[in-house]
């Protein structure tokens, strides 16, 4: 066997399991695990008390854990739902975030911050779609006006910004045109896969041999889900693209194909099992080793980054949600606009890349996560006590019964 050693995954390993712990110990601090393992790995890494340094097993589960994480991103995407008005507004209202972000990042480079203000502009006008559902469901909102509203804004968002990234700011190198004609032969490719899927998935022989094998020792639903995420991963790669492309676009395509969930109940309970109680904390852990506090700490300029960057979130994400003004009224905007600002999984990932290119400084990727943390522990919040003010959805049984009766779907 290879002389590797396991000392520093077991110390993430054990801030994985903390984080969660505290935050079901003291439910009212409102605080998401995933800032807690982030603040974490900030102290047990170099920055504070120098425990742990990202080797090799850790930094190979890390790469696997964001690929994991964006392919459940991708997952809870609904295809069939950003249509018609919902799709106009995602679509006009990232825009809008872009050209604000722009602007932000043309003035954090004429003060000597950033020298790439489009990665600048395409990690603020990023939302953090996997953070989002869980406070509308907490509000009661996920199927309401607002919720439909807010998750079409934050899968665009998503979407965007990975495809963005993926252009301009690929570690692979080549010409943007030459990407743009390689994304399109990707896309080709992709959408030719996910109609097999989608036919093999209609074959009522392979159905039955699923069925019968996805709760054995098998788990083939769950290998299948996997096989496509490292295929769409290792494809991406292969073309030149960022590899968190190809995990988002599998996670979609698994979402798409996946509509009934009648035969299998279990199964995206098994995907997250695996993602979010495995690999996606070992990212965000190793994300708070590898964040160098140092400059940030020792000098007031450098600090003065973490609020700056937090209300160019907040303005970049925020504004657009003015655009549904007068359909949702006042509170419900503003709760969207808090929504839309909520980031922090996407400008981690961008600012390793953007670190690694030497397109932003360490000092200002960990001011930049600072802010994200931030977002997530501040936004929500806020954003779910204009929420409590406004009618919730009705429970489900209440729903259910004043419905139409309509065929069971996977929604969400």
């Amino acid at each position: 066997m290879p002389d590797v050693s396991f000392t520093n995954l077991l110390v993430v390993a054990a801030v994985a399991v903390l984080a969660p712990l505290t935050v079901g110990y003291f439910p009212r601090l409102r605080i998401p695990a995933v800032v807690l393992e982030i603040i974490g790995g900030i102290i047990i890494g170099p920055s504070v008390l120098g425990w742990v340094h990202v080797d090799l097993p850790v930094s190979i589960l890390a790469l696997f854990g964001l690929a994991f994480l964006l392919f459940l991103a991708g997952l809870e995407i609904d295809v069939h739902r950003l249509r018609g008005q919902l799709l106009r507004y995602a679509v006009l209202g990232y825009l809008v975030s872009l050209v604000l972000g722009y602007g932000a990042g043309a003035s954090f480079t004429a003060a000597g911050w950033v020298s790439q203000p489009l990665l600048v502009a395409i990690m603020l006008a990023s939302t953090a779609l996997g953070l989002v559902v869980p406070v509308l469901k907490d509000a009661r909102q996920l199927r309401s006006e607002i919720g439909q509203t807010a998750l079409a804004a934050a899968s665009i968002a998503d979407f965007t910004a990975i495809v963005l990234l993926s252009l301009f700011f690929s570690s692979s190198g080549g010409s943007t045109g030459s990407k743009i004609v390689v994304l399109g032969a990707f896309a080709g490719l992709v959408a030719v896969t996910g109609l097999a899927v989608s036919g093999a998935a209609r074959s009522m022989r392979l159905g039955q041999v699923l069925i019968r094998l996805q709760d054995t020792t098998a788990e083939i639903r769950v290998r299948f889900a996997v096989l496509l995420l490292v295929a769409f991963t290792a494809l991406a790669v292969r073309f030149g693209l960022e590899s968190i492309l190809g995990a988002f676009l599998a996670g979609a395509i698994v979402g798409l194909v996946d509509r009934d969930s009648a035969s299998h109940p279990r199964f995206r309970t098994k995907l997250e099992a695996i993602g979010y109680g495995f690999l996606v904390p070992v990212f965000f852990v190793s994300s708070g080793v590898r964040l160098d506090l140092t400059g940030l700490l020792h000098s007031p300029s450098a600090l003065v980054r973490v609020p700056v960057f937090l209300l160019a979130l907040l303005v970049v994400r925020g504004l657009p949600a003015l655009l549904r003004l007068r359909a949702n009224g006042l509170k419900p905007t503003l709760a969207l606009g808090f929504l839309q600002a909520t980031s922090l999984p996407f400008i981690v990932a961008a600012t390793q890349i953007g670190v690694m290119l030497g397109k932003i400084t360490p000092v200002t990727a960990a001011a930049l996560v600072c802010a994200g943390l931030l977002s997530v522990l501040i936004f929500p919040v806020l954003a779910l006590t204009l929420l409590r003010h406004g009618e919730p959805e009705p429970e489900p049984e209440t729903a259910a019964a004043e419905a139409v009766p309509v065929p069971e779907a996977n929604v969400m």
